[in-house]
Order: structure tokens, then sequence, then C-alpha cells
């Protein structure tokens, strides 16, 4: 039987620079029950902040999904950066060769990396893609996929590679800065499935925020929520109560909101925890999108 969680927590996230950003949004959906809510900061959220609420404020049962990528593609080349001599082993390492060649980047950003002379080469990022962004003949169009990426376009989604910059569909930026802040929560709480599931704690997983639109009913192109009647809609489709509200909102939100929804109504599904393609190996180096069976 899968743990139970006393709070569900959605983090919509962002790799943009600066230090407080509208784009970091944060909802909460309590396990007894009402409409998510959710928590801002009147100049928005920094990275930093997040960092603490998640080192310092959580619930001890909470469940917190983070929209951005936890790792990097291992399984299609064999390491995260084929030629480079120090490639890391797994998404532990990687996450602390993230924050080391960052560490003098302000507010947990993370351009010191897509613009070291050699890792930067297996990136596209600007006008350029890199002499290794590709990885001999496996890569996507946009890029090296993870094995959880190809899962979610069969699942319906539009993944991008966390390799690649540029575009509005990438998360590359968001989940470099974010690895960055997974390295410095190492002793504070489980990164799943880099971590198996722990029976008390709180835990942390990937997640990908249209998952939640489409069990709501709409689709990848429809994804996007603007107004609060239709996420109100989308909401009571997932067995939330309505936040009763009219008007506009940010999508940010909105993906916040629905998604600790979607979380609460979901995360008791043990297929879920144990999807098909996630071996060990994977789990450890590539990681895993919380919701693709």
């Amino acid at each position: 039987m899968v743990r139970a969680f006393s709070h569900y927590i959605c983090i919509d996230w962002s790799g943009a620079k600066g230090e407080h950003h509208k784009s970091i949004a944060m909802a909460v959906a309590d396990a007894a029950g009402g409409p998510p809510v959710l928590i801002q900061r009147e100049r928005g959220w920094s990275r930093h902040e997040v960092l603490e609420v998640l080192r310092d404020e959580l619930p001890r049962d909470s469940f917190v999904g983070v929209d951005l990528g936890v790792s990097l593609p291992f399984a299609d080349c064999g390491r995260f950066f084929p030629g480079f001599a120090d490639s890391p082993q797994d998404a532990e390492e990687l996450w602390a060769l993230v924050d080391r060649v960052c560490l003098a980047d302000e507010h947990l950003s993370a351009g010191s990396f897509v613009t070291h002379p050699e890792l930067g080469e297996y990136f596209h990022h600007g006008t350029r893609k890199g002499e290794h962004f590709g990885c001999d003949g496996a890569a996507h169009k946009n890029g090296r996929l993870r094995v959880a990426e190809h899962e979610q376009a069969a699942f319906g989604l539009r993944p991008t590679s966390n390799f690649k910059l540029v575009g509005a569909s990438q998360v590359g930026k968001s989940s470099l800065t974010g690895m960055r802040v997974l390295h410095r929560l190492r002793d504070h709480l489980s990164v799943w499935p880099v971590d198996p599931l722990p029976q008390t704690g709180p835990v942390i997983a990937e997640i990908y925020t249209s998952i939640a639109a489409l069990a709501a009913g709409r689709t990848a192109a429809t994804a996007k929520i603007k107004t609060r009647e239709e996420l109100d809609a989308a909401l009571v489709a997932l067995g939330s109560p309505p936040l009763g509200r009219s008007g506009t909102i940010d999508d940010h939100s909105s993906d916040a909101l629905l998604t600790a929804a979607w979380m609460r109504a979901n995360a008791h599904r043990p297929e879920l925890w144990s999807p098909k393609g996630m071996t060990r190996q994977v789990a450890r180096t590539e990681g895993w999108t919380f919701g693709v069976p």
C-alpha cells in the first residue's frame, strides 16, 4: 500500500533570470479536503524562498511536485555528457556538479553551466547548437530525451529535451536551476525516484502539470487555463471542491492549483510509483515524471 500524505504541494517553477518571479507559483491541497490554496509572495517567489520552505517549513508528511526535470538524459548514450571526462554517474552527482559550476551565479540561476567551455557544447543555447547536442543518431528532433520523456510522448504529452534551452516549451533552464535546489535539499527530504519512496518524511517528485489538465478532460493544446471559471470546472472534474471565484487567472497559478488537486486525488495509486519503464538504473540516473505510467 502507498503511504498516506497530509499535504499535496505543487510548485510551478522558473529558470528565468532575476531574484523574484511571478512565474513561480505554489499551491497546497490538504488531505482533509477543501479546494487547493495558492500560497503567494507580494513580489513573487524567489528560488531561495522556495528552498527555505522546502528545507525548513514542510509538514512532515508532505508530497511536493515540482514542474521541472530532475535530471538529464543518460540511458540513450550511457552518460550524461559523452566525451566529458568528469561526467556524473547518477542524478545526485549531476546536481552537485551543476551547483558547483554555478556557485557564483546569483539567485540560484544556472547560466554558468550552459556557457561552460565544455559542458555548454551539449546544449542548444541561444542561436547555437553545441557540438554534442545529439547522441549517435539517437537524438530527438528537439534533442535527447530521457526514458520518462519518451513515455510522456506516448501518453499524449509534448516533451522537450532538457538540453534544449530555446523556445516557449523548453524547461531546461528551469531544470538546471531546480537541480541546484535539489542538491541543497539532499539531507532534508527524499527525491523520488532517485530515492525510493520512504515510509516517513517529506517527498519531492518531478511533475508535468499538463497531466492534471488531461485528467480533467482538457487536451495538450488546451492545457493552460486562463479563467477561474475554467479552473473550477477542471477542479470539479478531478473531484475537488471549486474555488468559487470568477475572472482571469495566470496559467502558472492555475497549473499549480489544478496539479495540487490532481496529486491529492492520485497519489494513492500504486502503479504511479512503479512505472513500467522505470528500472532502478533509470530511476537513479534520469529520474521519472510522477503520473506517467
